[in-house]
């Protein structure tokens, strides 16, 4: 699937939540934006680079955020939760391979911890309380999870999932799944900064820029205006 084709996909799927508004469909009110209480559990400093992996929908939006936080050096658009043999746009978009749209994060834990990245995660990135969707994308490939790196980060993300929940801190229970010993598999080239690349492309615009300036507003101290881009860090960094 080539680049122009993937620009006409995603605008069709706004095309369909429009038609299922107007048909009446239920839908379900994003809850991202919300100011949330920091975990009470987080893993101390390393001092060397570390990685996190997050799913929440479109990778587009996901990768944007974190590449706007202070002390990320990369973050990559790619799958998560599949075998690599089917690690691509094509098979991923219809649905049944296990994988998630994800992003893999490096950061530096010494200017931010993963435990703040999981706030960012819960609150700006996306709405952890749909299931298998985000807004108008639907299927098991948009699910909300956390593909823990080592069993600090697993019980980090368990601990403060637990603790959101408790809290009632969103109107319904978090849908966010932990799947552990899954491989990530960075996506093809033109998905890559796309939302940088794409500031004015109506997906983006309606579904994506809105996150970012949750980050902004409700992030300020890790608050970077120019990301930090996969052109310059690389793929595979």
């Amino acid at each position: 699937m080539n680049a122009s084709l993937a620009d006409f996909i995603r605008p069709l799927r706004l095309v369909a939540f429009a038609v299922a508004l107007t048909m009446g469909v239920q839908m379900t009110q994003a809850q991202e934006g919300l100011k949330i209480p920091p975990p009470k559990q987080d893993i101390a400093e390393t001092g060397r680079s570390q990685t996190a992996v997050f799913a929440g929908g479109c990778f587009w939006g996901m990768q944007g955020v974190f590449q706007h936080v202070s002390g990320v050096s990369n973050a990559v658009s790619g799958y998560a939760g599949g075998e690599a043999n089917t690690a691509n746009y094509r098979m991923v978009g219809g649905s049944g391979t296990g994988h998630a749209e994800a992003v893999r994060i490096t950061y530096d834990p010494s200017r931010i911890s993963y435990g703040k990245l999981l706030r960012i995660f819960f609150s700006a990135a996306h709405d952890p309380t749909q299931l298998n969707r985000q807004g108008p994308d639907i299927g098991t490939q948009y699910r909300t999870a956390i593909f823990p790196q080592n069993k600090e980060q697993a019980a980090v993300a368990r601990a403060y999932i637990a603790q959101l929940n408790a809290a009632r801190v969103f109107r319904a229970p978090i849908a966010t799944t932990i799947e552990q010993g899954k491989n990530f598999y960075p996506a093809e080239a033109y998905h890559q900064d796309y939302l940088a690349n794409n500031p004015t492309q109506p997906y983006i615009r309606i579904n994506d820029l809105p996150k970012i300036e949750h980050l902004r507003t409700l992030f300020p101290d890790v608050w970077r205006k120019d990301p930090v881009l996969v052109a310059e860090a690389g793929a595979g960094g």
